[in-house]
């Protein structure tokens, strides 16, 4: 005789609607997982046996469950945090990005360098690469300038192709 619940599950879908979320799902790993945990809760087996089918712990299942109960459908989704605050507040971010447009060859070295002298904040070279990105700028190795090259270098070569 099996072993009465210890927890209770609200179902807030049939097993057919369960069943279509999981379908359309599919890409989405973290929710399908959990989707398949509830449905096993569905089918009458415990956390624990749930857990283990879908290879997580027993409390990570007990807190599915609860967020199930509670949100439904949308519980499941992952919640992510918004992660450490940035050392640069905004108005230096600003400050930042208009001394940046002032030219368009600065190297990564020189602007972990600035940061460091203007605002006397450390960042590694990745983090002030990430920097970049959130502002929308690219970054990348940029073309050789030859010292020799004369100044009107295009308008020569323009001769020199008209003249053949």
């Amino acid at each position: 005789m099996p072993r009465p619940r210890s927890f209770e599950l609200v179902r807030h879908e049939n097993v057919s609607e369960l069943t279509q979320l999981i379908k359309k799902k599919e890409k989405d790993v973290r929710v399908l997982k959990r989707l398949y945990f509830i449905r096993f809760l569905y089918n009458g087996l415990s956390v624990e046996e749930s857990a283990e089918n879908v290879g997580i712990r027993k409390s990570t299942g007990y807190q599915w469950l609860d967020r199930w109960n509670k949100e439904g459908y949308d519980g499941l989704a992952p919640k992510f945090a918004g992660g450490r605050p940035s050392k640069l507040s905004s108005k230096q971010k600003k400050e930042l990005i208009s001394t940046l447009e002032q030219r368009d060859d600065w190297t990564t070295k020189e602007i972990t360098a600035l940061i460091e002298d203007k605002f006397g904040i450390k960042y590694s070279d990745k983090q002030v690469s990430r920097i970049l990105r959130t502002f929308g700028m690219n970054f990348g190795k940029p073309f050789q300038k030859d010292y020799r090259r004369p100044k009107d270098a295009e308008e020569i070569l323009k001769k020199t192709q008209s003249d053949r």
